[in-house]
């Protein structure tokens, strides 16, 4: 069972498709591009790629706003290129993950545009509806400041539609056993073709009860999840959903079932914004009680550990003060604000390019308990172009040279503007100068990706915070198979030394060796290890000296 839950230590990494690579000169990536590229992400370390949705759409949402959920949009390429991509994915060992966006549909989805024209449409139910305008109309936007309503009047149906998001995405009555089905049958296509899973989208929306009567806290209809999973168990037994769901620590089992009958990742919200704050305030405190208050899920479920994602860095989970202490330290004008919650700046400018820094956040994910998530860019330190709208500024082409439109395409115009001024121009940041640099953050990232794969007890082990003394250091050690990996952080700018425990009760065993140095600690006549880390340092250690190397056992 063990060798099935490949999601359990691996390496995700996320792209668009568009923003990838173009193969053809149109401006726009393609599925052929992203072939090409498939060697880089292969030699960089990554297991899985994560897909953002490339099925047709009018895209007014970054193609989160579907139009056919069993095609490839032209602008991507063809059916058959997406076909040619997952083999040679699958020759290359790389699992595919892709969105599944089955909250909302685009408003041109044929499914709305039957709904609205006939109230005898077969799919007039697949959408939620209500004769008068509902009282909470102006209640629970996803996107404070830029929507209005959460209910729109369409003329032609005569009748209001419900839309959590903008109101070109109406929402699918998920409720309907006749949409339940249609979502199985779109899971099950994308299998066929050669996919692994699915990252969710907003999985708590999905299933909410919807209407024009559901109070300000909907209830939620779990056992929805569990048909999702034995559906995918049913059709291929290691295919895996990775949920968006930005919920409190209270609720994680009800997400990943008491009998690990739901889903199987979930990303950690809580731990993604208490890491923020860890490295805002320099303060490791709050970021422990995250990962205790988020440690109780099942053997087989796992979470999803990232930095920054393609959406804005939601802080609604920190209190007002933290809030603000994040906002302070790496967006401090309101241009880089958005939803009057998050951050949309991409993450090396939201550290002021700070090397030491960088390295020492990466770090630090690849050492928090679940499985790291990496997105396009992250691993050469791409910026942002903060005069774009919304989320767009952190969504820029990929920049694989110093050349023109930085290698990603010959076209003139680029579906969004490659980044080509400043410290974060492709001139100054793209892959083919970082590989020839040694110490390089693509160079760095590879070696940080080695070493965490041939760390499987931080995805499979139990985890236990280690006192430190120090508030600003972290230290997480990790137990698996009778083997340990000591991990500590140094969040603060200066130089600190640490006396600390390594939990072995032996003293003639109880030795250090840092996995990416090769120096070693022992223990002292206190039985303690005393430890100097550099401002924003941080060591690996394989706990148990060459004992432990020894008797390792692989996963």
């Amino acid at each position: 069972m063990i060798n099935d839950l490949w999601y359990k230590n691996a390496i995700i990494y996320c792209l668009s498709v568009g923003t990838f690579m173009d193969a053809n000169g149109d401006g726009i990536g393609d599925f052929a591009g992203l072939e090409r590229r498939l060697d880089y992400i292969q030699g960089l370390g990554a297991t899985a790629v994560w897909l953002m949705p490339f099925q047709p759409s009018p895209k007014k949402d970054g193609g989160y706003d579907i139009a056919d959920y069993y095609g490839v949009d032209p602008d991507y390429g063809s059916l058959g290129d997406f076909v040619a991509f997952t083999h040679a994915a699958k020759q290359r060992g790389l699992r595919v993950l892709i969105d599944l966006v089955v909250n909302h549909t685009s408003d041109q989805h044929p499914w709305f545009q039957s709904a609205r024209s006939d109230p005898d449409s077969p799919y007039r139910d697949w959408y939620v509806w209500s004769k008068e305008r509902p009282a909470s109309a102006d209640e629970g936007m996803v996107f404070p400041g830029v929507q209005e309503t959460t209910w729109t009047y369409d003329a032609k149906a005569k009748a209001w539609y419900f839309h959590r998001f903008f109101n070109f995405q109406p929402d699918l009555n998920t409720a309907n056993p006749e949409v339940l089905a249609e979502i199985l049958k779109i899971m099950g296509f994308w299998i066929q073709l050669g996919v692994s899973g699915f990252r969710m989208d907003a999985v708590p929306f999905v299933i909410a009860e919807k209407g024009a009567d559901v109070g300000g806290k909907p209830r939620e209809q779990f056992e929805m999840l569990r048909d999702l999973r034995e559906f995918l168990q049913w059709r291929q037994g290691d295919a895996i959903i990775l949920a968006e769901a930005n919920i409190l620590p209270n609720q994680d089992m009800d997400y990943f079932g008491d009998d690990a009958d739901r889903m199987h990742m979930m990303f950690n919200f809580q731990v993604n914004q208490a890491t923020f704050y860890a490295l805002a305030a320099h303060d490791a405190r709050p970021l422990v009680k995250a990962i205790e208050r988020t440690k109780p899920r099942p053997l087989s479920c796992q979470w999803g550990i990232f930095l920054r994602n393609h959406d804005e860095l939601d802080l609604g989970r920190l209190t007002g003060k933290q809030r603000q202490s994040v906002f302070d330290a790496f967006g401090p004008e309101k241009g880089m604000q958005l939803y009057d919650r998050g951050i949309r700046r991409r993450f090396a400018p939201m550290l002021a390019g700070d090397p030491r820094r960088i390295r020492l956040a990466y770090s630090l994910m690849f050492t928090l308990p679940g499985t790291p998530v990496l997105r396009y860019g992250d691993e050469i330190g791409m910026g942002d172009e903060l005069a774009l709208k919304e989320r767009d500024c952190a969504r820029t082409p990929m920049q694989w040279t110093s050349e023109y439109q930085g290698g990603f395409s010959t076209a003139d115009r680029t579906v969004i503007p490659l980044i080509d001024h400043g410290p974060y121009g492709y001139a100054h940041v793209n892959v083919a100068d970082q590989r020839h640099e040694a110490d390089s953050l693509l160079n760095w990232m590879q070696s940080m990706i080695r070493q965490r794969k041939e760390a499987p007890e931080i995805g499979w082990g139990d985890v236990v915070p280690m006192e430190t003394g120090r508030p600003s250091v972290l230290a997480l050690r990790y137990d698996w198979r009778g083997n340990a990996i000591l991990c500590v952080h140094n969040l603060a700018p200066e130089p600190v030394e640490v006396a600390m425990a390594s939990g072995v009760e032996d003293s003639e065993h109880d030795i250090l060796v840092d996995v990416l140095t090769g120096s070693r600690s022992e223990v002292g006549e206190d039985g303690r290890h005393c430890l100097f880390l550099e401002g924003y340092g941080y060591h690996w250690f394989r706990v148990g000296g060459l004992d432990a190397l020894l008797k390792r056992r692989p996963a």
